[in-house]
Formats: structure tokens, sequence, C-alpha cells
């Protein structure tokens, strides 16, 4: 069986080296020049389901919760097994309050214990959340090494210019995100916006949440002195440069979180649009031989390896076995 896959963000390559595991020839296209160029390129890269579950269905964490096992094997050492902090001022405590009883998989975490997990932020915060099962890793990274990886089995790939022929394969997965709005029903576009600062005088070892009634935030570190500050989430397919309103948001909230970050380096800022349901969750669309795996939401790095998995099962005519119904065998 040959599969041509549309899109080689983040759904597109995972869906690769799953069909790839399974012997099936394929091909990816993408109109981009380079792999990851969408939305994931943007992404906080956090495989954090038991936070994610704070404000979203049951199924998020259902499906993400072998999402850290999975990014383990597929891009060997560049996930950060440290768990998820998650923090309020004294003055927000009932954000936490709020948070934690919306979710699970958490201890509570006193002054002493937020000192011991980020030094950097003794004496800062009273009261947090700690998520140990949780992790993440920087998605740039784990999209060159998939594709490092499918590259060594054999996966063809067509970057910018013309696609390929569909009529050569037996199966069309498509993966383009926000690109299917308008031909995929129900299907809206979410605009999520973030920046990256580099300073030597703060050091996380794992993201840190915090909680604010307006805009939460969170801090993610990549390599040393440099870390990724997201996200919003509006409600437009409009691209564009980031706006004041949530720049400001942005670095008043990561100066909340320490001092020293307002005198940072703003080194980029990017928006992506994230596909979404009005569920919010990812659904597998049958229509003819092409298969669309959309919706992932906020949620693509932490859902994707599941829907490939799904999507592999029901190109194979397997019994599909996941944890939410909203598979669909017709657009």
């Amino acid at each position: 069986m040959r599969i041509l896959i549309k899109g080689a963000g983040v759904a597109g390559l995972t869906a690769a080296l799953e069909l790839t595991r399974r012997g099936l020839a394929v091909t990816v296209f993408d109109t981009a020049a380079q792999i990851g160029k969408g939305a994931s390129w943007f992404a906080g890269g956090m495989l954090a389901p038991w936070c994610e579950r704070e404000s979203a269905e049951q199924a998020v964490l259902d499906l993400g919760q072998t999402a850290l096992d999975w990014w383990e094997e597929a891009a060997p050492g560049l996930v950060t097994s440290h768990g998820t902090l998650v923090v309020a001022s004294a003055r927000d405590k009932a954000e936490l309050t709020r948070f934690a009883s919306r979710t699970s998989g958490y201890r509570l975490v006193d002054e002493d214990d937020i000192a011991t997990l980020e030094p950097d932020l003794a004496g800062r915060f009273r009261h947090g959340l700690f998520f140990e099962g949780e992790g993440h890793l920087d998605p740039r990274l784990a999209m060159a090494a998939l594709h490092r990886r499918l590259l060594e089995h054999g996966v063809a790939f067509h970057l910018g210019g013309e696609p390929p022929d569909e009529g050569g394969f037996d199966r069309i997965v498509d993966c383009t995100g926000h690109a299917q709005v308008g031909s995929l029903s129900e299907l809206r576009g979410v605009r999520g916006e973030m920046l990256y600062l580099a300073t030597s005088e703060v050091s996380l070892s794992r993201p840190v949440r915090l909680l604010h009634p307006r805009i939460p935030l969170y801090i993610v570190p990549r390599e040393p002195g440099r870390f990724m500050v997201g996200a919003t989430m509006i409600e437009t397919e409009e691209a564009g440069p980031i706006s004041a309103r949530s720049m400001m948001e942005f670095l008043n909230a990561a100066y909340a979180l320490h001092p020293s970050f307002g005198e940072a380096q703003i080194i980029e800022t990017g928006t992506g649009i994230r596909p979404a349901f009005p569920d919010n969750l990812p659904r597998i669309v049958e229509d003819g031989k092409t298969l669309s795996i959309n919706g992932a939401h906020r949620h693509g790095f932490l859902l994707s390896p599941a829907m490939a998995r799904q999507a592999a099962d029901f190109i194979e005519q397997k019994e599909v076995s996941h944890a939410d119904p909203r598979q669909r065998r017709s657009a």
C-alpha cells in the first residue's frame, strides 16, 4: 500500500513514522520548503496531559498519557521528564485551588518544595502543584529528528513546488491543519502567540505555569538561557505579528515569575493558527480514499502520537481502540 501524507508538521510526521513502522510505503508532501513551518513551529512542546485536563475534556488526558513514552522512543534524548510546576501569586491562590480541582496527577508543594525544584524561584511563591509524570521537548528539534529518522527509513519527501500525482497512491492522509478550514466541516482556526526570551540570569529545569485570572502563562526552558513564553488562544484565523496587548501580557507575567526576565532580550516572536473543532478535540475524518487527521487545537505534540496510531489502525482496517468516540467515516 502506498500512502501520501499531505503536511509535514507534527501530525504529518508522526503519522508517517507510525505508518512506516507498519511496513507501508510513505511519501510526505508539503507546500513549504522546510518541515514544520506551520503552527508546529510555534508550539510549546509540553507533554502535559494532566495539566491540560484543567481546560480540556477527559479525552485529552486519556489520549495524551502515552505521548511521553512515544516521543522518548521516536526522538531519543530530546524529552526532558522533569514534570511541570504550577504556581500562583498569593493574591491568586484561588486560581491554584481552581486548577487543582479540575485535574489530577499532582502533589501539593510549599515554599521549600518549590525552592528545591526550581532554586531560582526560591522565596517567590508559597504554594504550588507539581505534576511529576509530565515532560517536555523542543518541537523544532523533535521535528528535525523525525525527519532524519524517516529519511533513514526510505520515506520520500517533496517539500515545496507541485504535489505528487495523487492517483499513484492507495491512501491520502491529510494533515494540513488550518489549511482545511472551509473544506472540513466545523473546523476553525485559533490563533496562538508566543515569544522567546534570552537571559543568563534565570535557570529553569521544567515548564512553569503561572496562573492568573486574565492570562495564564507558561514558560518552557529551551537550551540554557533561552525560554519560550506562551501562549494566547484567540478566536481568529488571521495570522500576522504578535499583538501589542499579548506582548505586554507575556512580559508582565514573565516579570512576575522572576524580575530578571525584565532585563531579558526578546529574540523571537511568532504566531500560529491552530486547527480546532467545536469540542476542541481531534478527529479522524474519512472522505473517499482521503483520511484527515485534524483539530488538535493546542495539543499537537501531546495528541499526535495517539491520532497517528488510530489512523494507522484505520488504514490497516484493524479494530480501532481509542479513548474518544469522535472518529467519523465521512466528511
